[in-house]
């Protein structure tokens, strides 16, 4: 390894952006560099920004500015690089070089040049690469848990959102290459395979001429791996062909994240999302029927341009009527690269955040009733924690995803990284408890 820095990484964002710290990680690593996880102890830091909106901006600032006090050497990656580039190497004197979002995969080269003394700016103006199997990976989730990108990138454009322009259009990779990553990671012991994109349902769409998801589905149910998780299925995308894969795909959780965004046709269509608004109620009923075990989670935007009481009304009646398993809500963000930044009718920040707070106080008593539900039953749980004050095990059934879902508190003994028989005993808004059942 001779003298070769050693190097940290600081993540901020979604799960997509941990995949990008992931294959920056395990290409360091190849290389020969020391990673280390406290960045006290470490050469260089690098921070995968979050751009999406203006409160990820301000903690990627705040990330930012605690370590440039602390005297680190920066590298800044990810979609805040993307999006400012030169203004962070100059008000950042301490940033030592910027990497794009289609650029993570040139990082050992970066750092090489770095330690020359170069100041480096690498990225690409049209992001185009995909990491695949045979990139190198260092896996930062917990034992039994890997996410899994299937696509990169998006063809919509929708009036709220910038990702188009800070990871470009959408990029698949083969269903081959997918599933030897998959059988790569059920050999590395996961149990829970979350498969990611921008739009998951529009899977295979650009290389294949036609969406791919339900053969993708079939494909990794021969895989090892007991649960496969799919993010952000646009309800446009969830045909009648994907729903049977997911019904009869037995390891295939039936599990939708459905980002709707809104109710009202009026403001779907504001949204630049009108053909969603046709089909939000006849494709929730659709998978009811078809899946009746069907968990479902949705977000909302609320506050969007033009939102007046009754498109609100409109949406409270949505969540009362479909009762989800788990709703996010977020207050719109005015972006500038967006064509919403120039919208009238900018409803004001107290009103969104009131109408936040009233979407979620109607949400859970639905989620304490889905949750009260489980009591009683034997439910299988991924065990990912202990409290090694109490002995106390935590994790998740399959109602619940990583980060945005709850967890399942459970008594007993059992190993990290495995998936147990739990019977549910008690429920909050939020969260399961329950107990582990001892096999005879």
């Amino acid at each position: 390894m001779g003298n070769k820095p050693t190097i940290a990484i600081s993540h901020l964002g979604c799960e997509k952006n941990r995949i990008d710290s992931e294959h920056m990680l395990g290409l360091l690593a190849e290389a020969g560099y020391s990673i280390d996880a406290n960045e006290d102890l470490a050469d260089y830091v690098i921070v995968n920004t979050c751009s999406f909106i203006q409160a990820a901006r301000e903690e990627s600032v705040k990330t930012l500015v605690e370590l440039a006090e602390s005297d680190k050497k920066i590298i800044i990656a990810g979609c805040m690089a993307q999006h400012f580039q030169e203004q962070l190497l100059q008000e950042l004197p301490e940033a030592v070089a910027v990497v794009g979002t289609g650029d993570y995969h040139k990082i050992v080269d970066i750092v090489e040049r770095v330690e020359t003394g170069e100041k480096v700016k690498e990225i690409s103006t049209d992001p185009t690469y995909i990491a695949d199997e045979r990139t190198p990976r260092y896996r930062t989730t917990t034992e039994g848990v890997a996410y899994l990108r299937v696509a990169e990138g998006c063809d919509y454009r929708c009036a709220f959102c910038i990702i188009p322009h800070l990871r470009g259009n959408q990029r698949s990779r083969t269903i081959e290459s997918i599933v030897a990553e998959a059988e790569q990671l059920a050999e590395q012991g996961v149990q829970e395979l979350i498969l990611i994109s921008q739009i998951t349902t529009n899977y295979g769409l650009d290389i294949y001429g036609e969406p791919k998801l339900a053969e993708l589905l079939r494909a990794l149910g021969q895989v090892d791996i007991p649960w496969i998780r799919i993010h952000y299925a646009y309800p446009t995308g969830l045909t009648p062909k994907v729903i049977e894969a997911i019904k009869n795909t037995p390891n295939v959780i039936p599990y939708l994240d459905l980002p709707l965004q809104h109710s009202h046709p009026d403001i779907l269509k504001a949204m630049n999302r009108p053909w969603q608004g046709r089909v939000n109620d006849g494709i929730i009923e659709r998978i009811k029927e078809a899946i009746p075990e069907a968990i479902l989670r949705t977000t909302f935007i609320v506050g969007f341009p033009g939102e007046t009481d009754e498109h609100f009304n409109h949406l409270v009646e949505f969540v009362q009527r479909h009762e989800f398993d788990h709703v996010g809500v977020f207050t719109f963000s005015k972006e500038e690269e967006t064509t919403a930044y120039k919208m009238p009718n900018q409803v004001p920040q107290d009103i969104m955040e009131e109408r936040r707070d009233i979407l979620m106080q109607v949400q859970q008593p639905i989620s304490l009733k889905k949750n009260r539900a489980c009591i009683g039953q034997v439910v299988d749980v991924l065990i990912e924690q202990e409290n090694p004050q109490t002995g106390e095990l935590v994790g998740r059934s399959g109602r619940f995803a990583p980060e945005v879902d709850g967890l399942v508190y459970v008594t007993g003994e059992a190993y990290l990284g495995s998936i147990i028989p739990v019977k549910i005993t008690d429920a909050d808004v939020y969260d399961l408890y329950g107990e582990i059942l001892i096999e005879t």
